[in-house]
């Protein structure tokens, strides 16, 4: 009886980390997408912030995460985090060496995020950068050999559907594109596919990194923030440099700011999270959810979206898709398996 007490907390335990992995996730998506557009729409005295100088602040903060996870898993023993970094990194060179392609690629994406959100509206910008599935699926054929079965295929041709009639352009829709954003829809929409091809590229690189060795999610995203801070560096040197000794490395960083860097921060160790504790169905509900969350905000109250039927048929044709990728038809012969 204790045996089985103990297997039912297990179950809610998991179950909890589950929800509360995926409810974070909707909230840092959201959340990133609609203060990451607020805060380079936003009209200010000053300059404003440099978003390659944010990108570096996010990956430092995101090593220090994770080193205080390692920390954590090491039974707060600073001799055996101190250990474990000196192993696990600094004796295994060409291991870490691995994760610099990764890096760099996440690098570009996440400066890529930034101009396409001071191009797009945050609703077209969410709907649009669903993509990152076809781009994951066809590099995870290509790079890892699998194989995917009729409904994902399926998933991937409504997910296109769905993304054009997204960006199909409407006479009203260019109007008030022109009256609401402080862009370009033509940049905005080549820096979202670049991301989506990055993205799918460096995702299914660091899981086949994963699969390879016996490293944890956090070593790996130590040694991923590391090269990721050196990259944006020489980012912000070569594109930013003369700014940067203008006014200041920190130049127009306020509490929004802040909040959009440690919200990117997040970003990564919140997937590390969804990926232990949650399958593909909950994830897509979580996305899902993310997208409409966006779209309302962005209507009521960044007021930089105006919704069209079109758009609507293309957002319910990219969420539609998101389910059925991640849809797993089980066995009919085999009902107790778990």
């Amino acid at each position: 009886m204790e045996g089985l007490s103990l297997a039912n907390e297990d179950k809610i335990m998991s179950a909890n980390l589950k929800y509360l992995s995926l409810g974070i996730l909707v909230f840092q998506t959201t959340s990133l997408v609609l203060t990451m557009r607020y805060s380079r729409t936003l009209k200010e005295e000053g300059p404003r912030y440099l978003s390659s100088t944010a990108v570096v602040v996010a990956e430092l903060l995101k090593i220090m995460a994770c080193i205080l996870l390692v920390y954590k898993d090491s039974k707060c023993s600073l001799r055996t985090l101190n250990r474990i970094l000196h192993d696990e990194i600094l004796n295994k060179p060409m291991e870490t060496l691995k994760l610099a392609i990764p890096s760099g690629i996440y690098t570009l994406q996440n400066n890529l995020l930034y101009v396409a959100l001071s191009n797009l509206d945050a609703a077209t910008y969410q709907v649009t950068y669903q993509l990152k599935i076809l781009t994951t699926a066809l590099f995870s054929v290509s790079m890892l050999g699998k194989k995917l079965g009729v409904y994902q295929w399926l998933s991937l041709i409504i997910l296109m559907t769905g993304v054009a009639f997204v960006q199909w352009p409407s006479d009203s829709q260019e109007l008030d594109s022109k009256e609401l954003s402080a862009g370009s829809q033509f940049v905005g929409l080549m820096a979202v596919l670049t991301a989506c091809f990055s993205s799918g590229f460096a995702g299914v690189y660091f899981e086949k990194i994963l699969k390879e060795t016996k490293q944890s999610v956090w070593i790996r995203n130590i040694q991923l923030g590391f090269f990721g801070s050196i990259f944006g560096l020489m980012g912000v040197y070569i594109y930013d440099g003369e700014l940067v000794s203008k006014n200041g490395f920190f130049q127009g960083y306020n509490q929004l700011t802040w909040i959009v860097v440690i919200l990117q921060a997040l970003g990564g160790l919140v997937i590390a999270a969804v990926i232990k504790y949650a399958d593909n169905i909950l994830k897509g509900f979580a996305t899902s959810l993310s997208i409409i969350l966006s779209t309302l905000i962005s209507y009521f109250w960044l007021q930089d979206f105006v919704p069209t039927s079109v758009f609507f048929l293309g957002a319910i044709l990219v969420i539609t898709a998101t389910f059925l990728y991640g849809y797993d038809p089980k066995p009919t012969g085999n009902p107790t398996k778990a």
